[in-house]
């Protein structure tokens, strides 16, 4: 008889260590298991907009991998679409900059990820336009609350007073019906901020940001 209550204090004991071990792993892991694609805009002989060497595409991965490691951190699983300066085109395609769109969307439909973000810099002529903002598509009855939940982070850390907007014009974000966004994550021909988003301190707090605004998109 008592070897069975030992052996019964020992089953529920293990229990509620696990129980915790579990509850305390997920705690600090809150994107444990979710899928999540980046897509740095871009890249090869595509470099995006640009200010003298200062080029678009190379500040999109570099802030893409800082985000991949800030989401890692909380038990993602993430990808990028590219790792280097390289556009995902087939050789002698008749329309270089579409093919490379369209491979972009395959890979992230194909993965079933959970959601994806799509990370960009934009420009303007007058150069006086500055300021984070996120874009979606009506393909994904989610996408509106992404980058509503986006933007108001953007507004909290990033201090703008842009708003999300919808655009169904962009080739890739109509043909993705995974859950996600296009960020355009400052304005490179906004001097102040090209300054910024060329230093590593605030392309990290890029990256904090979203890193907090998919915790609060999957916690919602």
């Amino acid at each position: 008889m008592f070897n069975y209550k030992m052996i019964v204090l020992f089953i529920l004991l293990t229990f509620i260590f696990t129980f915790n071990l579990v509850s305390a792993k997920n705690k600090d892991l809150p994107l444990l298991s979710k899928v999540i694609y980046l897509d740095p805009g871009h890249g090869g002989a595509d470099s995006g907009a640009y200010y003298k060497n200062i080029k678009e595409s190379t500040l999109n991965l570099e802030i893409s991998k800082k985000t991949m490691k800030a989401l890692k951190n909380d038990g993602a699983v993430v990808y990028l679409t590219r790792y280097g300066d390289y556009d995902l085109s087939v050789n002698n395609a008749w329309n270089r900059k579409r093919s490379d769109l369209s491979r972009r969307a395959n890979i992230i439909n194909r993965s079933g990820c959970d959601l994806y973000l799509s990370i960009h810099l934009n420009a303007d002529d007058s150069g006086s336009l500055k300021g984070a903002e996120a874009y979606y598509d009506t393909i994904n009855p989610e996408n509106e609350k992404i980058a509503s939940i986006f933007q108001d982070e953007f507004k909290r850390y990033l201090n703008t007073d842009r708003d999300y907007k919808e655009n169904s014009t962009k080739y890739l974000q109509r043909r993705v019906n995974r859950p996600g966004v296009l960020l355009e994550v400052g304005f490179l021909s906004n001097p102040s901020e090209r300054y910024l988003l060329s230093q590593s301190s605030y392309q990290d707090k890029i990256a904090e940001v979203i890193r907090k605004s998919v915790n609060k998109y999957f916690a919602s």
